[in-house]
C-alpha cells in the first residue's frame, strides 16, 4: 500500500517572510550538513536514533521542492529510495551476489558489485558496476574528498540493459558516504544526457545556509533550457 512518503516521515518545512524553506528533520533524527550541488540541487544528511548504526538519510530538493528520500548503511549500500511525490520505493534485496562496500573501496582502490533492488510494485531491478579511487584528492568549502570514477547497468528482471551510467564522483572519509560529480547516462530508448552534482557549499549546523531548501547553483540554466525545450 502507497503512502505519502513526506507525511509518514514526519519531515517538516517551515518559511516566513517570503524567506526560502528551512528543513527540519522527523523527530528523533538530526540533521547533519546541507549540501548545495550543481544542477540545480540541495541535500540535507541526516541520521536517526531508531535506524541501526552507520545508516545515514538524504532528502533532495529541487527548485519544485522535495523530490527524493534515501537511506543508506554503513557500507554505502542502498537500502531504501523513494519518490516523495508519486510513492514509488525500491529496497535492498539482502540476498544478492556481491553488495557494495565501502571499506573495500577504501582499502583496496576498487569495488566491483552485483546486487539487487526490489520496488513496492514488485518490479526487481539488477545492478551491476565498479567504483575506484583515481588516487586525486580536492578540497571544496573546505572538505577534504577523493575523487572516484564509476560505472553502472541496471537490468530488468528478464535481464534487459535498462540505464547505462558512468562518470565521477567523490567520496568522503570523514562523512563515510559519496557524493554527486558529473555523469552520462543513457536509457533503452536511445535517450542520453549529461549531468553535473558536484557539491559546492558545505553547511554544517550553526554556519550559514544549513537547512536551506532552495538551491543556489545552476537554476537560471536549467530553467533556460526548459525555455528553449518548450518554444
Amino acid at each position: 500500500m502507497r503512502v505519502p512518503i513526506i507525511a509518514a516521515l514526519g519531515l517538516t518545512l517551515a518559511a516566513s517572510g517570503g524567506q526560502a524553506a528551512n528543513f527540519t528533520p522527523p523527530q528523533g533524527c538530526r540533521l547533519e550538513v546541507t549540501v548545495q550541488n550543481r544542477g540545480c540541487s540541495v541535500v540535507q544528511y541526516y541520521r536517526c536514533d531508531a535506524d541501526p548504526a552507520g545508516h545515514q538519510r538524504s532528502a533532495v530538493f529541487g527548485k519544485d521542492g522535495l523530490r527524493h528520500l534515501s537511506r543508506i548503511d554503513a557500507e554505502t549500500r542502498w537500502v531504501e529510495s523513494s519518490d516523495p511525490n508519486t510513492g514509488l520505493a525500491d529496497f535492498l534485496v539482502e540476498r544478492s551476489k556481491d553488495h557494495a562496500s565501502f571499506q573495500t573501496l577504501l582499502d583496496s582502490g576498487t569495488d566491483d558489485f552485483d546486487f539487487w533492488t526490489e520496488s513496492n510494485t514488485g518490479e526487481r531491478l539488477r545492478h551491476v558496476g565498479q567504483d575506484v579511487l583515481t588516487g586525486d584528492t580536492v578540497v571544496i568549502d573546505g572538505q577534504e574528498l577523493e575523487v572516484t570514477r564509476f560505472r553502472l547497468k541496471t537490468y530488468d528482471a528478464a535481464g534487459e540493459l535498462l540505464i547505462e551510467r558512468s562518470g565521477q564522483q567523490f567520496v568522503s572519509r570523514k562523512t563515510g558516504r559519496f557524493y554527486g560529480g558529473i555523469e552520462t547516462q543513457s536509457d533503452w530508448t536511445g535517450a542520453r544526457q549529461e549531468t553535473n552534482d558536484s557539491p559546492v557549499t558545505f553547511a554544517f549546523p550553526g554556519e550559514s545556509g544549513f537547512g536551506d531548501t532552495e538551491p543556489q547553483f545552476d537554476c537560471d540554466q536549467l530553467l533556460t533550457q526548459l525555455l528553449h525545450e518548450r518554444a
